[in-house]
Formats: structure tokens, sequence, C-alpha cells
């Protein structure tokens, strides 16, 4: 027996050349990593070790820093940290560990060994342990996070639904503690057995305990109490009433025993701790998804990685980075469910691989020859849960695969309840199911959801679709969601978005063979505006037809004709342009809400006509439907009604030309709504709290405000920036271009109609796709660029023509003319000015015809001054008429450098003065800076010309 030195710290002893702890005269087990990383830190007691330095010590291979800290956590466990006060062990954030209790060093001990006997027979439990994974993908966390929970509560399950992983964080747990427990550490597979009366026998032979009597458990007990072991139990949910009963005997009996368990649902027992292990992770967004964006998300790389194992050998890409989140997605972030779709890539391609999730052949893809039976495919995956529910719980599962998504307790127990199930039984086994991780509880709203993962449900529809009672479960969903969902047409539709799953496969049952019309009618014309609001613009189309194809047969449900018909006008003129299908279907929708008594119906269809009006660019024609909306308002007599006719009458009177009482209506509508107010304000598929905010902006900027205009644009911006709907974003994209357009901050311009474009592309937005064209038009020509500028408006210009959108034809047209002008092309700008002006007099549209007046001077500046002169005052006059100050000041600046030329210096002078002087902001725009430039020039040439005059005299 060697006599040798140690180090001592409070009752502890380390004798560094045997490798022994003892605390007094008991030696302590600690696993050869955790005696490694204790000596380290003791040898130098008070100073700081690195991580690395540890690493190093105790491990020859590069580990997780996790590994570290699972090791530094048994050792506060082992020495008792924190008892009686007791402190060992001091964390230093980001850089090590520091020994903090005193140490001595003393010579010529001798250690006092205890029995050998663990150490000899424990030596080959480690071969008792399934391998490790070669990688484990994604689990690094929740490995760190189980090895804690376990050495600070002894007692840990690790529960969740089947192929998500718990065997494998299980058996890299076990590993990762082989060390802290001194390779005491037992792997038991329950999944062989199918007795309940088994589990006993089999976790006392994976011991090694001889149990000659039927009950082993005394003698489990007697093995374990004088042992620090660590025992998993794998797969414990077909027998998890032995297991519950086992584990809660260990825990209590025996307290140096650690305990993880792995089981599709909790034991439920006295010192149990559940460690929920959650899906994969996986990108919350697919759409514009990058390569590097989807391969932080643990889903992904799995996927990548099984794919590259079975063969697939191409890289990740943009292009195909949406492709596989949206894999990952559909498998819910279940590892085994992303390994089987991974395992096919390499034979079918990512497309057609996502193509076939859709199909029942994916529950029958078969995964690695060496996995449990029931983990060959999904259907096996699945039919072990199954198999292990009882009948009521089985019927529940099969009638909930009916919902698409999530549903509530309350859908649930109107769709399944029949003869064969009370409403009390769908309410338990729904609790049942959700314990046993088959169904997952999503709160929304602080309402509880449930939902069945994708492979479950793909299973329990098969089984239902095989049931004979398939049909009345599916008309009763059909007439819950019927019945479910708003009849108001102000009723915020977006909410409903997660329903949508469900709405559809409640539609596709009504309008089937099997189907019911009358439910369908009814669900069409209550859910039509939900697609509507969601920018589902084609399925929107074709959920209104099928709805108004059933009126025809199922006549007498008016209102829901009415609903049908104008959510198809809404859809036709944002996928189709303007039309006078449109109009008419809007006008007689109207006239058939003011028979029914539909108040706000009535008010909803006005504003669809006056945005429908001012799309086509009659604009005075929208300034009288307009004036009807406030009567009908203050009937409604809700500050949101209200709000929205007076910014309905803001708006048109802004494109009409009167900018003075534009601004009063939008302001009057402000007070009653704040600008900045979080709820969207639809009408009509419109957000008329943006609608009236670029109004304001731009009839800000014409009035001579155009920093407030600038302010206003981007607070439209940011507020649809907000939203889900695309066409109030490319609304407040388009028009706040304009505004910087005209303020001549064209890197602002630009950066919004690169965006309009994109985003009205993405959403099929033909209307907003042309716009976009002719405004990079506008843009080109405003920088000079008249080769690119020129084309692309008249071909803007002629699709446009073809949708009948003429808001911003005017605006374009002036571009068009302004960039022939450049290129010398005089004729054609003039022809083109003078059928914009003869189409807006037709049309009694005021706000254009300034502009163009002041580009035919310009045009005429070429071919006759005085003529051009008769322009620019003609615009001013038009200018001022319609209290557009910045249009004014355009004009001005063109007349006064035009009587400049004829040295009718003092003239200009006082012209520019009074305007500029009318201006409170905006010093810094350009066209302000001109009209300064030009006084102090003129000021000058006056200066010159006197003292000419004098010398000549």
């Amino acid at each position: 027996m060697a006599i040798e030195s140690a180090y001592c710290f409070g009752p502890y002893r380390l004798f560094p050349a045997q490798r022994l702890l003892f605390k007094d005269k008991e030696k302590i087990e600690v696993g050869s990593r955790a005696f490694d990383v204790l000596l380290a830190l003791t040898e130098v007691a008070g100073e700081l070790v690195g991580q690395r330095e540890l690493l190093e010590r105790a491990w020859s291979n590069v580990v997780a820093e996790g590994s570290l800290r699972v090791t530094i956590a048994a050792l506060r466990k082992i020495l008792g940290e924190g008892k009686d006060g007791a402190r060992y062990i001091q964390n230093v954030t980001g850089r090590g560990y520091c020994f903090v209790a005193e140490v001595t060093r003393e010579e010529n001990m001798l250690p006092a060994f205890g029995s050998p006997g663990q150490s000899a027979r424990i030596q080959n439990t480690a071969r008792l342990l399934p391998s490790r994974l070669t990688r484990m993908v994604g689990r690094d966390a929740e490995l760190e996070k189980v090895s804690l929970l376990l050495l600070s509560r002894r007692f840990v399950s690790i529960v969740g639904t089947g192929g998500m992983g718990k065997t494998t964080v299980a058996v890299s747990t076990a590993h990762a503690m082989r060390d802290v427990f001194d390779d005491a550490v037992y792997f038991v597979d329950l999944s062989a057995i199918s007795d309940r009366s088994l589990v006993s026998s089999t976790v006392a032979a994976a011991l090694g305990v001889v149990a000659p009597t039927q009950d082993p458990i005394p003698n489990i007990l007697a093995f374990c109490r004088d042992r620090r072991i660590m025992l998993i139990l794998d797969n414990c949910e077909h027998v998890i009433e032995a297991v519950a009963g086992l584990s809660e005997r260990l825990y209590g009996e025996a307290g140096d025993v650690y305990i993880l368990t792995t089981s599709r649902e909790a034991l439920r027992v006295e010192g149990e701790h559940v460690h929920i292990l959650a899906p994969l992770e996986c990108p919350l967004v697919v759409e514009n998804l990058t390569a590097l964006e989807a391969l932080k998300c643990s889903s992904v790389q799995l996927f990548m990685d099984r794919a590259y194992a079975a063969g697939y050998r191409v890289e990740l890409t943009d292009d195909d980075a949406p492709l596989v989140a949206g894999i990952c997605r559909r498998l819910d972030g279940i590892a085994f469910a992303i390994e089987l779709a991974a395992s096919r890539v390499a034979a079918y391609g990512l497309q057609s691989a996502y193509d076939l999730l859709s199909n029942r052949f994916r529950l029958l893809w078969q995964g690695r020859r060496s996995a449990p039976p029931r983990q060959q495919t999904l259907a096996a995956m699945v039919d072990w849960s199954y198999n292990l529910l009882s009948g009521k719980e089985r019927l529940v599962l099969v009638r909930l695969s009916v919902f698409v998504g999530a549903f509530t307790l309350e859908a649930a127990e109107k769709v399944l309840v029949d003869d064969d199930v009370s409403s009390m039984e769908v309410a338990e086994a729904i609790t049942s199911l959700v314990d046993k991780s088959l169904i997952l509880i999503v709160i929304s709203d602080g309402i509880p959801h449930y939902r069945l993962l994708d492979v479950t449900l793909a299973y329990a529809a098969e089984k239902l679709g095989q049931a004979a009672d398939a049909s009345a479960v599916s008309q009763r969903h059909a007439e819950f969601f019927a019945s479910w969902l708003p009849r108001d047409i102000e009723a915020d539709f977006t909410a409903f978005g997660p329903q949508v799953g469900n709405i559809r496969a409640a539609l596709e049952w009504c309008f089937g063979e099997t189907g019911d019309k009358t439910i369908g009618l009814a669900l069409a014309a209550s859910s039509a505006p939900i697609f509507f609001a969601l920018s589902l613009f084609q399925e929107c189309s074709r959920i209104c037809e099928l709805g108004l194809s059933a009126f025809a047969t199922e006549t007498g449900n008016e209102r829901a004709h009415l609903a049908l018909q104008s959510t198809r006008a809404a859809c036709l003129m944002f996928t189709r342009g303007n039309s006078d299908e449109i109009r008419q279907l809007l006008e007689v929708s109207f006239e058939q809400a003011v028979a029914l008594g539909e108040t706000s119906y009535q008010f909803h269809l006005l504003s669809g006509l006056s945005i429908a009006l001012t799309r086509s660019g009659e604009f005075s024609t929208a300034v009288e439907v307009a004036r009807k909306g406030l009567p009908i308002a203050q009937v409604i007599g809700s500050p949101k009604a209200i709000a929205v006719a007076e910014w309905m009458l803001g708006v048109a009177l802004h494109l009409s030309g009167d900018q003075a009482a534009a601004l009063a209506h939008c302001e009057a509508g402000f007070n009653e709504i704040s600008a900045r107010g979080p709820e969207r304000i639809v009408y009509f598929g419109y957000d008329h709290r943006l609608r009236a905010l670029v109004a304001l902006a731009r009839s800000q900027w014409l009035a001579g405000f155009p920093d407030r205009a600038a302010v206003t644009a981007r607070l439209a911006i940011d507020g649809a920036a907000d939203g889900v709907h695309p066409v109030n974003m490319c609304i407040s994209m388009i028009y706040s271009a304009t505004v910087f357009l005209w303020r001549s901050d064209f890197a602002e311009a630009e950066s919004l109609i690169q965006k309009l474009q994109t985003y009205a592309a993405r959403h099929f937005l033909a209307p907003y796709q042309a716009v976009g064209l002719a405004l990079t038009g506008a843009l080109a020509v405003a920088r000079g660029d008249v080769e690119c500028g020129i084309p692309t408006l008249r071909t803007a210009l002629g699709t446009l023509g073809t949708q009948h959108y003429y808001t911003l034809t005017t605006l374009f047209q002036k571009a068009l003319a302004e960039g022939l002008m450049i290129s010398g092309d005089l004729r054609s700008a003039r022809d083109v000015v003078d059928e914009a002006i003869q189409r807006c007099e037709a049309l009694g549209e005021e706000l254009g015809i300034a502009e163009l007046l002041r580009v035919r001077g310009k045009i005429n500046c070429h071919v006759d001054r005085w003529v051009a002169e008769k322009d620019y005052m003609l615009s001013i006059e038009h200018a001022r008429r319609q209290s557009a100050l910045s249009l004014e000041l355009q004009a001005t600046n063109e007349l006064a450098r035009l009587w400049s030329e004829r040295q009718n210096t003092l003239e200009a002078i006082n012209l520019l003065d009074a305007i500029v002087k009318r201006f409170t902001e905006g010093f810094d725009t350009p066209d302000l800076m001109i009209a300064e430039n030009l006084i102090s020039h003129l000021k000058s040439q006056s200066v010159s010309i006197g003292e000419a005059r004098n010398n000549a005299n």
C-alpha cells in the first residue's frame, strides 16, 4: 500500500498518483475525466484555469464545451457544493473556472482503499450501451440540458412523439456520462418485451442481478442501494405502469441511482422530471430563404447530412433552400421522418421527394435495415403508438384527421360527437393523446389549439377514408366551419388564416361527389373574404365561382350571393385590372345590398366602387360616389366608418385636383383614427388608413410641405410593412415613390420601385407590375436616361391601358413627353402632352393639367417663347386653382428663366421672391434651391445691368 502526498480541502483528500478521492474515510467514486478536471483545479487553487486548458487536460479529442459544463456540474454534485454553505468551484463566465476552497498539500499520507467490487464489476457495462451516432445533428443543447437535469434531479424522462430522437439523445447522454459514473451506466431497451410483468426481470438481467424469486424488485433495490449508477430505461410507453412502479421505488429507496427514461408519455410518478424533446428547428419563413439561412436550422442540417450519406452529392443552393425547408416543415421537424425523406433525394430529386410527401407511399418508405421494426417505416412508427391506444382513443384519433391544421376542443366536440362517442369521451381522449405525444398543443391568443403531427395525420386520414362514418364526419366538419366563420364584412379576416387548411378540406367535401352544396354555398360565402384577405386571389375567385354555381341551384341565400359577388369583383379588379364587368358587378351588388338593408355591405361596396373609379381615372365620378359614403357612415356610427368615409373623399378630391379639400378630409379622418394606430382598417381589400396616408403625403407635397410629405410617405411604407396584404404594400410603395420622385430623392424612389416590382410579381398583381415598370421609366427620364426611359414608359402605358388602370397615367405621360423633348423629338412630345390634356379635361382631372402645361411650355421654348410664356402662366393658374404651391413653384421657376432671358429681371425676381416666401419648409429640396439660385443670379444680373447703364451714362 503506497504512501504519497495528497491535496486536502474541507473533509476531502485527493491522491493524484493513485487517482483516488476520499471524504473522511469513505472513498468517493469519480470518473476519470472528472478526476482530471478536479486535479487541474486543485493543483492551482485560487487561480483561474481556462476552459481550453481543462479540455486539453481531460479530453484527448476535441469535444463540445457542453461536456466540460456537464463534468463541472457533476463535480459540484459529488463534492456537495452548496450544502452548509460549502463552495469549491467558481465559474468565471466566458473564461474558465477557479477552485475557491482552501487547499493544503500534505505528505506521507496513506489512502484507505475501499472495496474494489464496483470498479471490477462495472468495467464491462459500457459494452451494453448501443453505439453512439458518429454525428448527432441538432441535439447538442438537448444533450447538455438532459445531462445537467439528471445530475441535479436524479430522475428524468425524455418525452416526445415517435421518431423525435428520444433514444438518440438518451444514448448520447449515457456515453457523455460514462466518466461521471465511472462507467457504471446501464442501458435497458424495453421495446423487445410486450409483457409488463417482464420489466423487472429485464432490468435485473441488464444489471447482472441474480433474482431467483418471481419478484426481482427487492434484489434490484438491494443491489442498487450502495452503488452510484446511471440506469437508462428506453421505450417505456407500452409497459409504462410497470416502469413507473419500478422507477418510483428506485428513486425513493436507492439514493445514488440516476434514472433516465424515454417514452411517448410521462410516467407521472414521484421524483420524475419531464424533459419534452422538441422537434428539430425548422425555418419559420420559407419564401425567399437562402441556403445560408436554411442551414442555420438543425432540421435542414440533418436533412442535408442524411441526403449526402444516401448518395446525394449536390450542395444546397438558394433556389433549393425553400424546397428543403418546406420538406422539414411538412414533417414537423421529426428527425426520423426527415431522415427517411432525405434518403430518397438521391433517387428522386428534391422536387419529387417533396411531391411524394403528399402521397400515402411516404408512410411505407424504408428506413435503416438495422433499425428496430417499429422504425422501419413511418407507418410502423405510428402503428406502434396506435396499437397502444384504447378503442375510444383510436376512434377519436382517426376522426380528428378530418381537421387539417389546428383545431379547438370546441371544434373537436362539434365534429366528433355522435352516438358512438360523447363530448366527455372526446375531451378525455384528446387529453390522453396529448399525454401520449400524438397531439401537439399550440396556444393561440391564450386559447389552447390542438394539432396532429403531419405523419400521424396521414396515417389516421388513411384509416378514416376506410371508415363507414367518414362522410358523416366530413359533413359535421363542413357544417361547423360554415356556421363558425364570421359573416360581418368588417371582420378581421386575416385572423382566420390558420384555418385555411380546414376550410379547403371542407369545401372540397361540399363540392365533391358525396358533398352538400347547400353547406358549400354558405361556407364559400363566409370563407371567400378570408382567402381574399390573405392575398390568395386565384383561389378566392375559384371559391366564388363554386359558390355562385351552387346558388344557381340552391337559391334562397341572397346574402351569400351578395358576399360572393362582391368578393369576386374585388378579386377580378386586383388580378385582371379594371373593366366594365367589374363596375357593373359592384353597382348591381350595391343595389342588392340596399334591397337587403345591408348597411355595412353598402358602405363596403361604395368604397370598392370609389376605388375602381380612381383606378380607371374617373376622378370626378369617384368624388360623387365618395360623397354618398358619408351619410351611410353616419348611420353605421362607428369612428372607423366615419374615418374611412372622410379618407375616401379625401383621396378622390386629391386625385381630382382639390388639394386644400383633400388635406381637410384626410386630416378629419385622422382626427377620428390615429395615423399611427396598429389596427388595419380594411374595406374592399384596401387598408384605407394607408390609402389616406399616401394621399395625404402627395397632397402635402403639392400644397408646399415637402418635408412633411416625406415623413408621411415613410409612415405609410412602415405601416404597410406591418400588414399581410400585398395590395396595401404595393399601394404604399407606388404613391410614396411618386412623392420621392417629385422631391428628386431618386435613390429612395428607386429602392421603392424595385421592391414594388418584386412584390407585385410574387403575388401576380399584374396592374401593379405595370405601374412599377412605368415608374422605372419615369425615374430613368428624371435621371436623364431617355434611351431607357422612353421605351419603358411606352410599354408600360400600353399595358396599363389594356388593364384600364389610369390613376397615374397623367404622371407617366408627362414623363414620356419630357423624355421625348430631351431626345429632340419635339413633335411627338407635344402630341403626348396635348393628348394627355384632352383626356384630363374630358375626365375632370385637374391634378395633372398644371404639370402638363409646364412641360408643354418647355417644349414650346424651343419653338415659340411667347406661346411658352402663356403655357407657364396657365400652369401657374391651374396650380393655384388646386392649392398646389409646389407645382406653382415649378412653373414659376420656368417662367422666371424665360423672363430673365428677355431682361425682365426685376419682374422675375419679384415673381420668385413672392412664391419662395410662402414656403415654410423644404428649403434643401431641388425646386426651392433652384428658385433661390435664380433669385441670387438675377439680382447679380440686375446689379451688372445697372452698373453697365451707369457707365454708359
